[in-house]
């Protein structure tokens, strides 16, 4: 009885501490962090090699937001794990980072298998992307090999704001898609 006793509330104990092991999504890729600003981003690419940073050559002002997006180009650099990278500001912050990776030296599998492990089951998976998201990152992972973090709160704001409804063809999917 008392033996019993003991599994049951051992059970009760890892399930409760399970239950907080929630993990969450990274805010971007090593120091470069979705919501940093124009001068943070650089002052990190420039640490960090495998990006391919040159400096404010790699850094345009797109002419009709007035919003900065920084390119680079890793592609030269045969240690680097990416090929080209974007980071895209709104309102002076990160809002998205894109990593187009080496396919030479991965493989999207490989990605796959590693952020399943890490984060879980996707929240969204079809034959061209796995996407994971918590309430303030959303992570994807796009075919042919792209990896993408976008500031899910900026994303929200930016659709709320937009007034974007669903298309008729988008509704007419989601509604089959419930009936099933």
């Amino acid at each position: 009885m008392k033996n019993t006793e003991i599994k049951k509330n051992l059970f009760l104990c890892i399930f409760f501490i399970c239950s907080f092991c929630v993990f969450s999504l990274p805010a971007g890729y090593g120091t470069v962090k979705l919501g940093m600003s124009v001068e943070e981003v650089k002052t990190e690419l420039k640490k960090n090699s495998d990006f391919g940073y040159r400096g404010d050559r790699d850094v345009s002002l797109l002419p009709s937001t007035k919003e900065t997006i920084i390119e680079t180009d890793a592609s030269k650099n045969p240690y680097s794990f990416f090929s080209r990278c974007w980071f895209q500001f709104i309102d002076g912050k990160l809002f998205s980072i894109t990593l187009n990776l080496n396919k030479e030296k991965l493989d999207y599998f490989g990605i796959y298998s590693s952020l399943a492990k890490k984060y879980g089951t996707p929240a969204e998976i079809n034959p061209s992307l796995a996407k994971w998201s918590d309430s303030k990152t959303i992570m994807s992972l796009e075919k042919p090999l792209t990896l993408k973090y976008i500031d899910a709160q900026k994303l929200k704001a930016l659709e709320e704001k937009s007034g974007v409804q669903k298309t008729y063809e988008e509704k007419t999917v989601e509604d089959f898609l419930d009936s099933l």
